[in-house]
């Protein structure tokens, strides 16, 4: 197989001691055809998009409409109109907050989260509720980091429900949830469903229709591609029935002084001039993730983790968070009497680059009792020696805290 890791610059670059990089829940780095790409965009091939009629801005304008059509194949969405560009999962969630639900709560509906949520996938319900007089029902995490679908069957037998929000894969765990389920019993009661993806599509093949979720959010700098560009995925119903979230040029049909009217979907959802670049590095992102063994990657990565949990458990002071319903690419661990940050410095003197901290998921830390996890996560150019690394700078820490 391939070694992926030959693909990205930075790990030919100079590092002292050599880099080791477990945070790729956070950001993944980007490889040389991503970086590629959007430099021959630059140096080539540069215009405003949709509002041109000279060559240059034609060929920009198919640039960025061959990169929608990527994203529509990426996550087999049925129609090109269906994926809209966004900053990222943020704005996406955001978006359908304000445009979708908003509009349809009154007092005393529900909303239900989960309580492993990215801050990102809570926040915005949080505000929808205040607005509306709703009210936002939170499902349990159990002591192993996993999410039952008991629990939503429960809350959906007491009515008034009228969505779900649920991450696909826990940034904190990496608990893989049991989607398809999820969206089965939301849809039995007639509740439409957002998946924040921003940790699954790096990691696993996703597929919109055959889970049949009515919403779809990801971030193109967790999954090789980069920061300031992501994708919200919404069936065509959905998203026609919804107003524009930003107003400005490039979404309108006709403007007067008093009125205007609105583009069709998916434009009329990115006002202003798009991130013509960033859609480039994402199309070529999902390439590059497309022409490697997505299975063989991802039973790699569960290795690396299985690998790091079974040396992790040797240490009675160390305590880790392993799920059994289904466990990708991420380990979280504490370790008695040593704030993770320290952990987190120490382990950067070693050349390994770790998260350390609640990892925008607060009520998460609180539910464990905990300030704060020390969070290593994997990619595709990861590999046995990062695991080993990371497993001798724990036994560093623990040399220095002695």
């Amino acid at each position: 197989m391939h070694n992926p890791r030959f693909d990205f610059p930075i790990f030919r670059s100079s590092h002292t001691p050599p880099l080791v990089y477990l945070d790729n829940a956070a950001s993944t780095q980007t490889p040389e055809t991503v970086i590629d790409a959007m430099t021959s965009y630059y140096r080539n091939g540069h215009a405003n998009v949709h509002r041109g009629v000279y060559r240059l801005s034609e060929e920009a304008t198919s640039q960025f409409q061959h990169a929608r059509d990527a994203v529509r194949d990426f996550i087999h969405a049925s129609s090109s109109r269906e994926i809209v560009f966004v900053r990222g999962t943020t704005e996406a969630v955001n978006l359908v907050a304000q445009t979708f639900l908003k509009p349809r709560l009154q007092p005393n509906d529900v909303v239900i989260a989960t309580e492993m949520e990215h801050h990102s996938n809570l926040l915005p319900w949080q505000a929808v509720c205040r607005e509306t007089g709703a009210k936002l029902h939170i499902l349990p995490v159990s002591d192993t980091g996993e999410l039952k679908s008991e629990a939503l069957e429960s809350a959906l037998n007491k009515g008034h429900c009228k969505f779900l929000a649920v991450t696909h894969v826990s940034n904190v765990f990496g608990t893989v949830n049991p989607i398809s389920e999820l969206i089965r019993l939301a849809h039995q009661a007639d509740v439409p469903v957002l998946v924040d993806g921003a940790q699954a599509v790096a990691h696993m093949t996703v597929d919109v229709q055959n889970i049949d979720c009515d919403f779809y959010a990801f971030s193109g700098h967790k999954m090789y591609a980069p920061t300031g560009i992501g994708v919200l995925y919404g069936k065509t119903e959905w998203l026609q029935s919804m107003p524009p979230y930003h107003q400005g040029g490039g979404m309108v049909r006709n403007v007067s002084l008093q009125e205007a009217a609105f583009r069709e979907i998916p434009y009329r959802f990115e006002a202003g001039t798009p991130n013509v670049v960033g859609a480039v590095g994402l199309a070529t992102a999902i390439r590059y993730l497309q022409q490697l063994d997505r299975i063989e990657l991802q039973e790699k990565e569960t290795r690396l983790v299985q690998m790091v949990v079974e040396q992790l458990k040797q240490y009675p002071s160390i305590r880790t968070w392993t799920p059994t319903q289904g466990h990708i690419a991420v380990v979280s661990f504490v370790i008695d009497g040593i704030h993770p940050h320290d952990i987190a410095s120490i382990l950067d003197q070693e050349g390994i680059a770790v998260r350390a901290g609640h990892h925008c998921a607060m009520p998460l830390m609180q539910r464990f009792q905990v300030p704060g996890t020390v969070r290593a996560s994997f990619g595709c150019y990861n590999d046995v020696s990062d695991a080993d690394a990371l497993i001798a700078g724990i036994r560093t820490v623990f040399n220095i805290f002695e």
